[in-house]
């Protein structure tokens, strides 16, 4: 049983286990140095004046086969030795006498060894997080606020007029959603139709783009027929019926991989449906892909190569939602669903030129998808506009039975917002066109500065993540799958350096966690600002606090040693626009604004004519399919 210890100031936004619980959480302050010491052979590791002193199990440790009955217990005549001194002190521990030091170890092995071990055979006997959250929930509210809206109501859509069917299916590819979906009910094309436009889309530039794993056409074809059959029957869903996306492959659907773009799980078939997957085929929406995650959602390297930028095809897309953000940009899919713990739906969404909304943390169950770290993960979707974000959202949002982080937030009808009585803030690093367009619409804009003491949010959410993550995979480093991980200075590093983090040390980021988001809430005066929304603070500082943010492309400009001067790739410009937690609407209602005046968003990239005299050698010649 939980209770809260959050302060009406905001001051702590964990709830925490009962009384005992917590105790036990915080008693072994030491025990990760013996997990160094007696779990893995971390003795030969260092330099050669410790390499005589080794546990007398590590051979078995190695193996794996090390279990309750057989604690892993140091020889008498390494129990005092500096290796010993040397693990506390990658706890920053030194000021143990020697004594104490002893007197720990042998406490560990006694007592906190076989709580380890049993808590392993309880919670992590499989990888990935898909089970047994923690009780420790981050709620990312500011102040409690009553719903204005039912939970479960579904927002009203404008209707766009005089929609026809355009000549070519390209250009039938990068219509908006709610275009297609007059399309749909002017039974000027078939959902059947519009799948098959977007399967041969899929199948003719996700290769090139190394941005697709699996193609689920069978289950596509199945779906879409169903979304024709109910409109012949006058039923429809709403805004997304027979509409195609994709999902990031972290996210579980029956009877097809979901690889979590590792080498380590890319056999591997879950027999679970998401809630996000759930939630999107209720309202009818057709699933053509599940698209590339870089491995174990860490940046756009997976196990089938690197996924790239559209727009620049010799530059790549950055961030774990890779797949997401280039099979929207291209065309590939109209919406697709991303995930992000620090940067993953930001970084993509920038460098491909698409609009994407990071939603406050936990307006999106998370069950059925790869965890990372329970208190930073979101799910968002990557869309050609701010319009359609709001869609999908209003699709996916709502409370989650067996997510514990999430909830209905308050989701006001952006379509509604008068902007003209919001002040909105610009930061320094702001797109300026932003600035002005909102300013000649009525939007009190104003200078801005987020404000906070806290110098080290970046080693907070690092430390965050960091033990998050290997608590969900402390089977896969342990059986040592990690050195078969396909980037080896990312994850595997960052693991075994999240080995030497205390229980006291990741509990006192969580504290300083909360002195941060007091500040960041006391500092944040203005209904939303601008500013740029790949900067490594603010993506640290906003996923920290739970904020939301919509990625909005602003403009273009030359690549960096253009190889002609007839080329069409560029670089894409893109601002972010950030709100309080459950105002995801405010920023919704902004880059709305901003879009209905300004086209940057309807542009296309340039994937089958890159421009005269521009070739990048080596890379695959795109196959027309028929």
């Amino acid at each position: 049983m939980a209770y809260d210890v959050a302060s009406e100031k905001g001051d702590a936004c964990y709830s925490v286990p009962a009384r005992s619980v917590w105790r036990l959480l915080l008693l072994p302050m030491f025990v990760l140095v013996f997990t160094l010491l007696l779990n893995s052979n971390c003795v030969s590791s260092y330099s050669s004046a410790y390499l005589d002193f080794t546990c007398s199990n590590s051979t078995v440790m190695e193996r794996g086969k090390l279990g309750l009955k057989n604690p892993g217990v140091c020889s008498e005549e390494a129990k005092h030795l500096p290796v010993c001194e040397c693990g506390f002190k990658m706890l920053d521990s030194c000021f143990l006498s020697k004594k104490k030091m002893l007197e720990i170890e042998k406490g560990a092995n006694d007592f906190n060894i076989p709580i380890i071990r049993s808590n392993q055979e309880l919670v992590a006997t499989t990888d990935g997080g898909l089970y047994n959250p923690s009780c420790l929930v981050f709620n990312s509210a500011w102040k409690v606020q009553p719903l204005e809206n039912e939970p479960n109501k579904k927002l009203n859509y404008p209707s766009p007029a005089g929609v026809q069917r355009p000549q070519s299916d390209e250009d039938i590819a990068f219509m908006s959603i709610l275009e297609l979906g007059q399309l749909l009910k002017a039974n000027l094309i078939t959902s059947v139709e519009l799948t098959g436009i977007f399967l041969k889309r899929l199948k003719r530039y996700g290769p090139v783009l190394e941005s697709v794993v699996t193609i689920t056409e069978e289950l596509a074809y199945k779906q879409a027929k169903e979304a024709d059959q109910l409109l012949a029957e006058g039923r429809f869903l709403g805004p997304l019926h027979g509409i195609p996306y994709g999902l990031k492959d972290i996210i579980a659907v029956p009877n097809y991989t979901t690889t979590w773009g590792s080498t380590s799980f890319k056999d591997q078939v879950l027999d679970i449906e998401a809630w996000v997957y759930k939630r999107l085929k209720s309202a009818g929406a057709v699933l053509v892909a599940k698209l590339v995650t870089g491995s174990l959602a860490y940046d756009d390297i997976w196990f089938g190569g690197r996924t790239r930028n559209p727009w620049n095809i010799e530059e790549y897309s950055t961030g774990s939602s890779a797949g997401p953000a280039s099979c929207t940009s291209a065309g590939l899919v109209p919406f697709a669903i991303g995930s992000e713990t620090c940067g993953s739906i930001t970084y993509p969404a920038s460098r491909c030129g698409v609009t994407a909304l990071r939603p406050t943390f936990g307006a999106v169950g998370r069950t059925g998808v790869m965890s990372i770290a329970e208190s930073l993960d979101k799910l968002g979707p990557f869309c050609r506009n701010s319009v359609d974000c709001v869609i999908v959202l209003d699709a996916i949002r709502g409370k989650d039975p067996d997510d514990v982080s999430s909830r209905d937030i308050p989701f006001n009808v952006p379509f509604s917002v008068d902007i003209t009585k919001l002040t909105v803030g610009y930061l320094e690093d702001a797109e300026m066109e932003v600035v002005h367009v909102l300013q000649s619409k009525g939007v009190n804009m104003v200078p801005f500065n987020l404000s906070y003491t806290v110098d080290s949010a970046q080693g907070i959410l690092n430390f965050t993540m960091d033990v998050e993550m290997l608590a969900h995979f402390d089977k896969w480093q342990r059986s040592n799958l990690d050195d078969e991980y396909e980037a080896q200075d990312q994850w595997p590093i960052e693991l075994r350096r999240a080995r030497a983090i205390s229980a006291v040390d990741y509990v006192q980021a969580q504290r300083a966690r909360g002195i941060l988001i007091q500040q960041v809430r006391e500092s944040f005066k203005v209904d939303a600002f601008i500013g740029n929304a790949t900067d490594w603070e603010k993506v640290c500082v906003g996923n920290l606090v739970g904020i939301p943010v919509v990625v909005v492309p602003t403009g273009f400009k030359k690549i960096s040693d253009a190889p002609s001067n007839d080329t069409r790739r560029k670089t894409t410009i893109t601002t972010g626009i950030y709100a309080p937690p459950d105002r995801d609407h405010v920023a919704l209602a902004l880059a709305m604004a901003y879009q209905s005046v300004t086209n940057h968003h309807k542009q296309r990239p340039p994937i089958d004519d890159l421009g005269p005299n521009d070739t990048i050698p080596g890379l695959t010649k795109i196959p027309v399919v028929v």
